[in-house]
């Protein structure tokens, strides 16, 4: 285009087709010229056309000469070609001459053409005036310089209008070339702009349309925004097409969960025309809720006004599901989906400070499920599991919504129940209702994969404010009631009195001194002889004394199970059978080949290195394994029978043998008789003591002997303390007998001062 509108491409072009029309036409003219020319005997004028094409034709031929001599060389040729004919021809000729100066203005401009015309003019006036070609003005030299004059006038007139036309209007032309190259030169760089912009609005397009964050873009209508544009990331998460958003709302995919107090924020900063950034919970097509992070940009016209809003989003759905699991770890149980001790605690002085506040009293219960560690142990973690969740459910239905239910741990759960009454006795009677609505759900069967499946409640209430009270004063309090309610036979409510703090005090300072006199061999071992019907000591049992350094004496009945629940039961228990070990040897070393019963216990019994703990201390102290007896409770077959009558059997085979405790107070089942390796029963001196003024308690007794003589098995009666009791036992064939009428537990010596009596 630009070499289009070049005007010296333009001349260089119509130039080469001046001379090739000149050449052509001048040898056609030539021809007949020089004939007749050589007929008038003109040779000049023949040399001068054959100098003039040949001169032609060598400018057309030479391109590689500037364009400007070429010019020059033409306008030459056809100047000397005119001045030639003008002195030979005559005045005739001039119409050559007329020819240089409108060229030279075509060609070389305006200025050109103006000199080529003073030069054409000059040369006319001269020649013509010196060579005087007009026959009748002959002699007369100022008629004839006068009449070139007019002659020149005339060629200068005309020539000049011609040479000044065809120069103006090549110049306004030049002019006009120049401005349409101007301004085709401005539009090809708007073009390029344009171009580069249409470019950049394009990559920008397919950028947007392929990125994962969402992007809408809405106009301003009013308080209104239509949106005119979504990206594909939008059409993929939301569900709609983009012609189904096209013209709605940027409220479409909101819903009845999305915060109000979120959405009035973003109001307002639109409101104000201000960005502003929010997570908002929104809904696809098809109902789905999925969380995104918006940032709302409000975009304005050159006044300022705002006229649309550019709106980001980016899907944090499962940043947010982190978070909820990262909340839920943190604050709720994972099994029951109830809170747990740290959002209890935290709900627990929320509740403190309100109470206090609105002078209200309020609950804390702290409830444990019976027996559970046996349908867990038996039926396995699964079962417990669903016991739990089930047990959680119940007590989540029995609830207000201003209330808490919170599982702590294990099979233990903690109830809230929120401000009550302003009467401490109403709130009292409030929170016996709810606890006793909860004993009752609990107390109902559970159903689990088809089995059925029963457990109770022990449950501690406590009430508050009480003064300078904290959430664990509070939970202290109501643990402390529940284990009452589990002392005074479970699936029970007891309300946490000041006396319950205090003996918790003294069991806790118990087991510390329980620990101390351990290691201060303060305990010591006292043995109450076996006798059989005639009174004969066939035989006799361990039982564990405590005399504190002040002299006073601690029952066994308070520290034994003291020992159990602390653990320390299994030093004792390691004690104790090495006592017995010792106090058989010395038995014998006196002569007395006498058979020491030992209590074990179950956690003691449980111990997976028993067996080989009995076998080495056997070993280490060379006791006969066949004069020692295990008494054992019940309560140690409840859990895993088969494992507990394997270990018995083991110790049987190195000469143990076993004796039940306690014997029809525990275990009801009697079917383990006959798969463990017993010795004998122990009647326990609850029957004992009422036998045999109680006809039914004597009639349990008698079925007791008469069961285990047909099984084989050898009875000691424990709490004879009368001679009818004693009466009773013999005449009934009970093999032994143990109590008060016969000794009190004493030190080894004196059972061997009676022995050697």
């Amino acid at each position: 285009m630009a070499a289009l509108n070049d005007v010296a491409h333009w001349r260089g072009q119509i130039f080469t087709r001046i001379l090739q029309f000149v050449l052509g036409l001048g040898v056609i003219t030539a021809v007949p010229s020089m004939l007749l020319s050589i007929a008038e005997n003109l040779w000049s004028v023949v040399v001068l056309d054959v100098a003039a094409l040949v001169w032609i034709f060598g400018i057309l031929r030479l391109t590689s000469v500037s364009f400007r001599t070429r010019v020059l060389n033409f306008l030459a040729v056809t100047f000397i070609f005119g001045v030639g004919l003008l002195v030979k021809v005559g005045p005739v000729s001039q119409i050559y001459l007329m020819a240089v100066p409108v060229l030279a203005a075509l060609l070389l401009g305006l200025r050109a053409g103006l000199w080529a015309l003073a030069i054409d003019s000059a040369a006319l006036l001269v020649i013509g005036f010196y060579t005087n070609t007009i026959p009748d003005l002959q002699g007369l030299e100022l008629a004839a310089f006068l009449k070139w004059s007019v002659i020149t006038s005339n060629y200068l007139f005309i020539t000049a209008v011609l040479t000044l036309s065809c120069g103006v209007l090549l110049q306004r032309l030049e002019k006009s070339i120049g401005d349409l190259r101007a301004t085709a030169a401005s539009l090809e760089q708007g073009q390029q702009e344009l171009t580069a912009l249409n470019a950049e609005l394009r990559l920008t397009a397919a950028a947007v349309a392929r990125l994962n964050d969402m992007v809408s873009i809405a106009e301003v209508a009013g308080t209104e925004q239509r949106i005119i544009f979504v990206n594909r990331a939008f059409e993929r998460r939301s569900g709609y097409n983009r012609d189904s958003m096209l013209g709605g709302s940027l409220r479409l995919l909101q819903g009845p969960d999305t915060a109000t107090g979120t959405l009035d924020r973003i109001n307002q900063a639109m409101a104000r025309s201000e960005a502003v950034r929010a997570e908002l919970l929104n809904y696809t097509r098809y109902g789905e809720p999925y969380w995104v992070e918006r940032e709302l940009v409000p975009i304005s016209d050159e006044g300022g006004n705002n006229t649309h809003w550019v709106a980001v989003e980016r899907d944090i759905t499962e940043r947010k599901k982190s978070e909820d699991d990262i909340h839920r770890l943190a604050y709720f149980d994972v099994l029951t989906g109830l809170p747990n001790r740290r959002l209890l605690m935290d709900r627990i002085d929320k509740l403190l400070a309100s109470s206090e506040r609105n002078s209200q009293y309020s609950a804390v219960m702290f409830i444990d499920l019976d027996n559970f560690k046996y349908i867990n142990d038996a039926r396995g973690h699964a079962t417990g599991d669903a016991l739990l969740k089930n047990a959680a459910a119940r007590l989540a239905q029995l609830m207000r919504k201003a209330d808490t239910v919170a599982r702590i741990g294990g099979d233990e759960f903690v109830v809230l129940l929120a401000h009550l009454s302003g009467v401490h006795a109403t709130a009292a009677h409030a929170a016996l209702v709810v606890a006793e609505k909860i004993r009752v759900a609990i107390a109902e069967d559970f159903v689990i994969d088809g089995q059925t499946y029963s457990s109770s409640a022990s449950i501690g209430v406590t009430l508050l404010p009480k003064g300078e009270q904290s959430a664990q004063d509070l939970l202290r309090e109501a643990d402390i009631a529940m284990y009452r309610a589990k002392a005074d036979g479970r699936n029970g409510i007891a309300f946490f009195e000041a006396a319950m703090q205090a003996e918790v005090e003294q069991r806790l300072n118990l087991e510390r001194d329980l620990a101390a006199a351990i290691d201060n061999r303060e305990l010591a071992m006292h043995y109450q002889p076996q006798v059989d019907r005639d009174g004969a000591i066939i035989g006799a049992e361990l039982l564990m004394r405590w005399q504190r350094a002040d002299g006073s004496w601690v029952s066994p009945a308070l520290f034994i199970p003291l020992a159990e629940e602390s653990g320390q039961i299994l030093a004792l228990g390691a004690w104790a059978m090495r006592q017995a070990c010792e106090a058989v040897l010395q038995l014998l070393a006196a002569g007395h080949r006498l058979p020491l019963s030992v209590n074990v216990s179950p956690s003691q019994f449980r111990q997976p290195l028993f067996v080989e703990q009995v076998r080495t201390l056997l070993a280490e102290t060379g006791a006969p394994a066949e004069l020692l007896i295990f008494e054992v409770t019940e309560g140690l077959l409840v859990e895993k029978l088969e494992d507990t009558v394997l270990r018995m059997r083991q110790l049987a085979a190195l000469g143990i043998r076993f004796s039940i405790d306690d014997f029809g107070t525990g275990y009801s089942s009697l079917a383990y008789l006959k798969k463990m390796p017993l010795y004998e029963l122990k009647i326990d001196r609850s029957f004992i003591q009422d036998t045999p003024a109680d006809a039914s308690v004597t009639a349990i007794v008698q079925t007791i002997l008469a069961m285990a003589h047909h099984l084989g098995l050898k009875v000691v009666a424990e709490g004879v303390e009368t001679q009818a009791q004693a009466d009773f036992l013999v005449n009934n064939d009970c093999h032994g007998l143990q109590g008060y009428l016969y000794a009190r537990p004493a030190p080894l010596d004196a059972l061997l001062a009676r022995l050697g009596g």
